[in-house]
């Protein structure tokens, strides 16, 4: 979970194709990856969207395929719904919450996430006195989204084919 925190904070400011290390291996072959990223974490993201999402880099590589695919706002959605969850300080959710509906649900936003107009109703109606789950709608719809829609495309994309390639097999096993 920590690596996932650092990942947030290091994603959702600038990564780009020129400095995301997946990015780069895709790009070069012969680059080596993390020794800890193994052929049988790979191969668990095919089996279904929640392996992929529950791994340690599962997320991460399907963050940095969606960044590349410039449709990156459904996990950055997701990601923050799963940081806001734990927010314990009222006064922090508040803000967290006015923060995620500015980039997220907002009409015209940034960006802005397909949600159904009744959700974003009700989202509007949650965030003035905020809970931990005002967003736990738009978050299940915007999982079913990425697993219907982009995840299948994510399977047959080159960047999941060359991890396939040159991933090692697990030491342990």
């Amino acid at each position: 979970m920590k690596f996932q925190r650092l990942f947030l904070f290091s994603f959702s400011r600038k990564m780009s194709r020129r400095n995301c290390w997946i990015c780069k291996m895709c790009r070069d072959a012969s680059k080596r990856l993390p020794s800890n990223l193994t052929s049988e974490e790979v191969l668990q993201w095919a089996q279904s969207f929640e392996k992929l999402m529950a791994t340690k880099y599962g997320p991460v590589v399907y963050a940095a395929y969606l960044k590349m695919e410039h449709s990156d706002e459904n996990i950055k959605f997701w990601m923050a719904c799963e940081t806001y969850k734990k927010t314990v300080s009222r006064w922090s959710r508040t803000s967290r919450a006015k923060k995620l509906y500015k980039i997220y649900i907002q009409p015209q936003s940034p960006r802005e996430i397909n949600i159904d107009s009744s959700t974003r109703e009700t989202i509007i109606r949650n965030i003035q006195e905020p809970t931990q789950t005002c967003f736990e709608e738009a978050q299940k719809i915007v999982y079913m989204h990425m697993e219907r829609d982009s995840y299948p495309r994510f399977l047959k994309s080159e960047m999941y084919q060359a991890l396939l390639k040159t991933s090692r097999p697990n030491s342990n096993s």
